[in-house]
């Protein structure tokens, strides 16, 4: 049986705007609803493009805020709570930060407002970072509506990689500590595998030339890669790729 749906498209344009129109419109129907929308970012190239158009559509006048945006209405997004997957342990201005990629490239261009944006403090100690994260996710939701994932050419997600215990991957904190990630910097802090599992959504965005074989292991029923091991614990992951298999 399979656990997702793999949806191909052409490019990376073509899949960054594809997947922004679909959150917006998870956004305005969680607006129309009256309920929050709580959603978990990731860094990367693909994200930058993602980011890009979401700007794009929202300045288009497709978004659950004012109408009158454009000419200086209510800001967008009004009901959105902004986590992350992830966050390098670096100060929030380091080129390195996911935190600055998305202030840059989606906050301020569309004046979200501070309080909807939860930052992890990767400034602080991983550990120190992880339980704050863990403590202001608390007083926001018990579970996120949308988490957004990209995939490394090792298959990793997040910042969950290949080769952890089985000990480390079954620890069921919403956050954790990294200390040892194989990619630099080694100290990082993560949503673990149970709080992407118990996610209302999950949508992974594989793009990028050189990541066939491990979006191919990750689709497999047998596939050892942290993706892999996502989908295989969820029953509605959507699998957005450019990458042709």
């Amino acid at each position: 049986m399979t656990r997702f749906e793999l949806v191909s498209i052409a490019t990376a344009d073509a899949l960054a705007r594809a997947v922004a129109g679909a959150w917006l419109e998870e956004v305005a129907a969680a607006q129309r609803a009256g309920k929050p929308h709580c959603v978990a970012l990731s860094g990367g190239r693909i994200t930058q493009k993602f980011f890009a158009e979401v700007v794009a559509l929202v300045r288009e006048g497709r978004h659950a805020g004012d109408p009158n945006f454009r000419d200086g209405g209510t800001p967008p997004l009004p009901n959105v709570h902004f986590f992350w997957a992830d966050e390098r342990c670096v100060p929030p201005s380091d080129a390195e930060s996911n935190f600055k990629l998305a202030d840059e490239l989606l906050f301020q261009p569309l004046g979200i407002a501070a309080e909807k944006i939860h930052c992890i403090c990767g400034e602080l100690p991983p550990a120190a970072a992880a339980e704050l994260a863990v403590k202001d996710f608390s007083a926001v939701t018990a579970q996120l509506d949308l988490v957004l994932l990209g995939m490394g050419e090792d298959g990793h997600v997040a910042s969950l990689f290949p080769g952890e215990p089985e000990a480390a991957r079954a620890n069921l904190a919403v956050f954790r500590a990294i200390t040892n990630s194989p990619k630099p910097p080694p100290n990082r802090v993560t949503l673990g595998y149970g709080a992407i599992a118990a996610a209302m959504q999950v949508w992974v965005l594989a793009s990028g030339a050189g990541k066939a074989a491990a979006l191919r292991e990750s689709l497999s029923p047998t596939g050892q890669t942290p993706l892999a091991r996502v989908l295989r614990a969820r029953s509605n992951s959507k699998v957005f790729s450019d990458i042709r298999l």
